[in-house]
């Protein structure tokens, strides 16, 4: 099929083979919740650092990075490259999923606020939302894969000519605009184009792949690996699939560099401004308040992830989850920088006419043309299981919430078998339902966006959870309804009412002095029929509310470029469910007293050595749970702060140093690159 070679059929064939052998090797570990949830708390730094890796690391981000420094130069790498500022948190968020002794997250609702409802409408709403990422992730990876095997133009249909020839005329007119040569015909019909564009109605190349091939294959092989393995089986596949990320983030570095022949023509065909780790204010370059929105939210939301205590809570003790998540994810950052010289290769290969009228097409375009039968079957195998880890954690996740704060009360008294029963039937249906939903999307940038801000309410009201006594149980409903609202319910409703979607003041577009202009709210913004210019202008969308509302607050918008405009979105969703929660919980009654004293004594009672060792510690705190006050860094206030041990400091001390060290590192080699 499209020239794939038989022995990249066999390697792809060894690697499904592999991951369905240890997901059945692994079923015996399954027989209780929690060994099915979170493999028995048994898992060492080893098993915690492959974990990590894999949930962190997904061929969309190696896929989507490239493409954005092949688009915007070497600053294109941040909004991936981030993270690395969110490592020294981690040294101390997993001690505190661990700490905490849960088997989900929404059991910390139920402990620390005594509220079954919140419990169950996390449990819900991430469950939903797992079922939006499995679609996401399905459909961006149906577009990598698919990008591997492209039909020939002889074996096309008329409408799939149609399709990719206005695609081309579209990005030509589009490259002559700058210059002012486009006569008046030309500009007509370019709008006619873009408004396709805008609507997904024109394609850059035909796959001979179908959408629902894949879905299909593809939730048929995580399924059932998950179903027989459980944690255990997802653990012992990262592993196995660890090494073949690793493997496909290198493999097309010597060979790209090897077709250029080597860094000097790269100096040569890429304007010195594109190998740049930052950009000038004014350009859709990278800005240091695009990186503080940025970190600033996802710190926020990375404590809402329903995978949180499924990760951290497997681990065998509390270093293991510390190490795991810091060593695991630093990890991730080397294989960022190796998406990004990937993207800078594209650039010096497809520069000038030779620039690629698709940039989503990069990785699978160099991949067909650098590399030979056997290493392709590698490069596909790695990009497969690159995206099977990230989807196969999620998805115990949502498993272990519904069965533990769903069913648990639906069925009370339900024994250990059943919730393993009913734990493979949710994988089941989430991953069923996660490909219908990949088969009806098709806004993969909006629902960037979306993740990055619909967990941050649920994040900030953790985070409170874990430090601060005044947190009250209505707090978080008003915060968390609050911010449905506003971030999810207005932005995407807006686009369907008429009034507004053609509103002028609100499809107006910025007009930043050095990129073109975008619109101000909307995603989009068209004609209501590309073919008839007089037709009115319509928003589309995600309609960017927290934008608008700051605009009423004084925020001048219009020199604004794209960037700078996600940036308020960010620095919105960060702050306000804080707002909300204070606010709120300095007006409401607090939870019991004697409930808020047990859970932050067990917070401060470090994790057992060995069983024996856990349960008799934590029977002396259930005894004094104010034995560890002594540790409170302001010992009469609400806050919860501990002062930090030796274990502490040396760490974060250590993940400051290797954070700079990893910056320093991409720094010099651009440096290098750039001949600089």
């Amino acid at each position: 099929m499209s020239g794939i070679h038989t022995i990249d059929l066999l390697i792809i064939a060894a690697y499904l083979g592999g991951i369905l052998y240890l997901g059945k090797r692994s079923s015996h570990t399954t027989g209780s919740e929690e060994g099915f949830f979170l493999a028995g708390r048994k898992l060492g730094k080893l098993y915690q650092f492959f974990l990590n890796f894999g949930n962190a690391t997904d061929a969309n981000g190696a896929v989507s990075t490239a493409t954005l420094v092949y688009q915007q130069g070497a600053s294109g790498v941040w909004l991936a490259f981030q993270t690395i500022f969110m490592n020294p948190y981690y040294w101390f968020m997993n001690v505190w999923f661990r700490r905490v002794r849960l088997v989900t997250v929404a059991e910390l609702f139920e402990e620390r606020l005594s509220s079954h409802n919140l419990s169950k409408i996390y449990a819900l709403y991430q469950v939903a939302y797992v079922c939006l990422f499995i679609g996401w992730g399905n459909l961006v990876g149906y577009n990598v894969t698919a990008s591997l095997l492209p039909k020939p133009e002889s074996a096309w249909t008329v409408e799939e000519q149609r399709q990719v020839e206005q695609y081309r005329e579209f990005r030509g007119l589009e490259k002559l605009a700058p210059g002012g040569s486009l006569s008046a015909e030309q500009k007509t019909k370019l709008v006619q184009l873009n408004d396709l564009y805008s609507r997904h109605e024109l394609r850059s190349y035909i796959s001979y792949l179908k959408p629902w091939m894949f879905y299909l294959g593809f939730t048929l092989v995580v399924g059932f690996y998950l179903w027989m393995g459980g944690m255990t089986g997802t653990a012992r596949n990262e592993i196995f699939q660890g090494v073949l990320i690793v493997t496909f983030s290198i493999l097309l570095i010597p060979f790209g560099f090897s077709a250029l022949g080597g860094v000097g023509p790269l100096r040569e065909r890429v304007p010195h401004e594109m190998l740049e780790l930052l950009g000038a204010p004014g350009t859709e370059a990278v800005s240091w308040y695009s990186l503080v929105a940025i970190t600033l939210v996802s710190i926020v939301q990375i404590n809402g992830i329903q995978g949180n205590m499924g990760v951290s809570g497997s681990a065998r003790n509390e270093y293991a989850a510390r190490f795991g998540a810091v060593s695991g994810t630093y990890a991730k950052r080397l294989m960022i920088i190796m998406w990004a010289f990937v993207g800078l290769i594209g650039l010096g290969l497809y520069w000038g006419d030779q620039r690629l009228a698709e940039p989503d097409m990069l990785w699978g375009r160099l991949s067909r043309q650098l590399l030979a039968p056997g290493l392709f079957g590698l490069m596909l195998a790695g990009l497969l299981a690159a995206m099977m880890s990230n989807i196969a954690t999620n998805s115990m996740a949502s498993s272990a919430l519904f069965v533990r704060n769903v069913y648990s009360y639906l069925a009370p008294g339900r024994t250990d078998k059943q919730g393993v029963k009913v734990g493979r039937l949710t994988i089941a249906v989430v991953l069923v339902v996660g490909m219908c939903v990949a088969l009806t999307m098709n806004d993969v940038v909006s629902f960037i966006r979306v993740m990055l801000t619909v967990n941050a309410p649920w994040g900030a009201a953790i985070l409170l959870m874990f430090f601060w006594r005044k947190l009250s149980r209505a707090a978080v409903w008003w915060c968390v309804g609050l911010s449905a609202v506003v971030f999810v319910v207005l932005p995407f409703t807006v686009q369907f009412s008429h009034t507004l979607s053609t509103d002028p003041a609100l499809i107006a577009f910025t007009q930043p002095a050095k990129v073109r202009p975008v619109p101000m709210y909307f995603d989009r913004v068209v004609h209501q029929d590309p073919f008839d210019l007089s037709s009115p202008l319509v928003g589309g969308g995600r309609f960017n509310l927290e934008a608008w509302t700051l605009s009423k607050a004084g925020l001048n918008l219009a020199h604004m470029t794209g960037r700078d405009l996600q940036s308020v979105q960010f620095f919105f969703a960060a702050i306000f469910p804080f707002i909300v929660l204070a606010i709120a919980s300095l007006l409401t009654r607090p939870p019991p007293q004697d409930k808020v004293d047990w859970f932050f004594g067990k917070m401060k009672t470090p994790v057992g050595a060995t069983p024996e060792l856990e349960a008799a510690t934590m029977e002396e705190t259930r005894r004094n749970p104010h034995r560890f006050d002594q540790t409170k860094l302001f010992p009469r206030s609400s806050w919860e702060w501990t002062k930090w041990d030796k274990t502490d400091t040396v760490g974060f001390i250590i993940c400051l140093g290797v954070s700079g060290g990893i910056i320093a590192m991409f720094w010099f080699l651009l440096r290098l690159t750039a001949g600089g």
